[in-house]
């Protein structure tokens, strides 16, 4: 069983509230997280990370360089921090040294993402990488040489493993994921994610396979609109049997890489309003006992999101995990459902038959 366990770990939201850090950090560095669904090139928001707190391990190279990653259904991407760079960013993590493996691969393209706070460059090159016992050969990957500012100085990340199409990929750089389709090294076309609520252990990313345990309530199937991010239709999003947004129906993408629900501004202010939160999101900790579910009205069928999910609590303050985004008006109305959602179901990526699976979890 091809399974990679996720580690969760603090936020850097949480690091950096701590060190007494985080007002002037996002002050320094402000972004509109729709960037990464709207790319120039492959546009992806780091903030995004701020929140996350799965993380796993992979590793390139023969023998093995182990380096932590996110993996992320929001990009199409593959990067580690290289002995090439001298960021200070990449001097505290982990770093490819291609002198040291032997099935290394170099090539003269390189690679560059832009990010809400500037840019990764680097070189592209080719090597063994194993993922969850996955031996994908001749995998293309990115070498970073520059990191941008200090933000990656904090994150308790090495690099990215996209998980989303090739279509959105930089420099044309195959996935990790379809690598392993077309080298048949999975069972079906599909992965698969479970992350834990609270602090509790168990969170993963199956490749090739879905999990019986998590599925006992049956899946609902939805298929993409859309084969760049995880993207399917959505019909409505309602309170206590109200709907309060995405009134005439609007575009979801499911990210693992986001923490939050990203949120239009609109719907935002007014779910806000209608929970009883201050601007910012904080509500009081007594309050959310009488809360509502969040229900996301998609393909026919109801998925509630609870109070205990779109609720945080952390140092004795309770916040909404919701995040207001300025999306462009062309582009309609677009919600991301990031963590907050995904870790009421067990959700599977299917990419035989361009749909996303649902199965609540209990």
């Amino acid at each position: 069983v091809h399974r990679v366990p996720l580690r969760k770990m603090k936020s850097l939201r949480q690091r950096l509230l701590e060190q007494g850090l985080l007002e002037s950090f996002l002050e320094q560095h402000p972004y509109n997280l729709a960037a990464k669904y709207f790319p120039g090139i492959a546009v992806e928001p780091l903030e995004n990370y701020m929140d996350d707190e799965y993380f796993g391990t992979i590793s390139i190279g023969t023998p093995p360089q182990e380096f932590t990653v996110v993996f992320d259904t929001g990009s199409s991407n593959l990067w580690v921090p290289s002995v090439f760079c001298s960021s200070p960013a990449c001097r505290n993590h982990n770093r490819f040294n291609p002198a040291e493996s032997s099935t290394f691969l170099s090539t003269n393209d390189t690679l560059f993402i832009a990010y809400g706070t500037g840019s990764m460059t680097g070189v592209l090159g080719y090597d063994t990488v194993n993922v969850a016992g996955i031996n994908v050969r001749n995998q293309i990957f990115g070498l970073a040489e520059t990191e941008p500012g200090d933000f990656f100085y904090y994150t308790p990340f090495d690099g990215i493993l996209g998980l989303a199409f090739p279509s959105i990929a930089s420099s044309g750089a195959t996935p990790v994921f379809d690598n392993m389709m077309m080298e048949n090294l999975v069972d079906r076309h599909l992965f698969s994610v479970y992350l834990s609520r609270d602090s509790q252990g168990g969170s993963f990313v199956l490749f090739g396979a879905i999990d019986p345990y998590y599925t006992t309530k049956g899946i609902s199937w939805i298929p993409l609109s859309d084969e760049t991010y995880w993207q399917i239709s959505m019909e409505s999003v309602s309170i206590n049997g109200a709907p309060v947004a995405c009134f005439s129906g609007c575009q979801a993408i499911v990210d693992t890489g986001t923490t939050l629900l990203a949120v239009p501004i609109r719907a935002f202010r007014t779910l806000m309003r209608r929970l009883g939160a201050s601007s910012s999101g904080e509500i009081s900790c007594e309050a959310v006992s009488n809360l509502p579910d969040l229900i996301f009205h998609i393909h026919g069928k109801e998925f509630p999101v609870p109070p205990r999910a779109y609720v945080l609590r952390s140092n004795g303050y309770c916040t909404l995990g919701l995040q207001g985004m300025d999306t462009p008006t062309e582009e309609g109305e677009l919600w991301i459902l990031g963590d907050v959602f995904i870790r009421e179901y067990y959700v599977i990526f299917d990419r035989a038959n361009d749909k996303v699976g649902l199965s609540r979890l209990p």
